[in-house]
């Protein structure tokens, strides 16, 4: 694996280094930015790094459940949203981090983003890594997944190829189990697909919660603890949505720095299961015209 990392300071210019662990050729960073632009909101947290990820050959993050890749600094924080996108949620959380010059990874639910594409293009137009969360979010460390190794692949790889459909480009070979459930079959799965996991350092556990003051209290005391760390978050979760604009000015207080992941290149999708998503007629190609252009009022207010 390789991580190149470009170091700046909030709101001045990047200079670039690497950390090399393995060799790897250069690619494209599937479609999100891979460098720090300037923020031009005075006091403005803004990014510290942005890390590319090599995922040749599956590897696997968050010392939750994997302990090899260590590449937070001190003070150091991932934010990372799971289960969107979603209505009113997630546009939210997307305000937050741009009102503080900050990029983060959701993982998407597959089925989620055939609902709402719209949603799904937006974090993408903001320059967020996307990576999937499953096609249903169903936990694939029980039956009728954990006794049916193909029916646990079409859960995951419809998620990619229908997260994949509702960006309509580049999406990060970028992986997070429902739960946090990984059986090892699937795991060595991932990795013939070259498509890294990611567990976490952080469990916000948001999920349980419904006042942003209890997500704030969750993260920043298991911040303090630990000290950095791949913070896992919902975008999901209303209560999410509203805490983190809070939760960031209070972890700019404390001086914790933003770290953004990138892919060293996008991940691909596999044509049986793109033609699955067609067969159930999901982001249909017949669906793509303005709403205007196919409906109009002839009478009547």
């Amino acid at each position: 694996m390789r991580l190149a990392q470009n170091s700046t300071a909030p709101n001045g210019p990047a200079a670039a280094g690497t950390q090399e662990l393995a060799s790897a050729t250069p690619h494209g960073s599937g479609g999100t930015a891979n460098s720090i632009t300037a923020c031009d909101k005075p006091g403005a947290m803004g990014l510290a790094r942005v890390v590319e990820i090599d995922t040749t050959g599956g590897p696997a993050f968050g010392f939750e459940h994997f302990k090899q890749y260590d590449f937070l600094r001190e003070h150091e924080v991932v934010l990372t949203f799971d289960d969107g996108p979603w209505p009113e949620n997630t546009p939210a959380v997307l305000k937050a981090l741009a009102d503080q010059c900050l990029k983060a990874t959701f993982f998407e639910i597959g089925e989620h983003a055939t609902w709402h594409p719209e949603i799904s293009k937006m974090v993408a137009a903001a320059g967020m890594t996307i990576g999937s969360h499953t096609w249903s979010h169903k936990d694939l460390a029980r039956n009728p997944y954990a006794s049916d190794i193909e029916q646990a692949k079409q859960e995951i790889e419809m998620g990619v190829s229908a997260v994949h459909a509702a960006v309509d480009g580049p999406i990060a070979p970028f992986f997070r189990f429902p739960d946090l459930q990984q059986p090892p079959v699937l795991l060595a799965y991932l990795a013939q697909r070259n498509i890294a996991t990611f567990s976490t350092d952080i469990d916000s556990f948001d999920f349980k919660m419904r006042r942003p003051e209890q997500v704030i209290k969750s993260v920043l005391t298991k911040l303090e603890k630990r000290g950095k760390g791949i913070v896992l978050m919902h975008d999901f979760q209303h209560a999410t949505a509203e805490a983190l604009p809070e939760l960031l000015r209070q972890l700019h207080a404390a001086g914790f720095k933003i770290v953004h992941m990138v892919p060293k290149a996008p991940v691909t999708t596999i044509a049986k299961y793109d033609d699955m998503l067609r067969a159930q007629d999901k982001l249909s190609a017949n669906n793509t015209r303005p709403e205007n252009s196919v409906v109009r009022t002839i009478s009547g207010n």
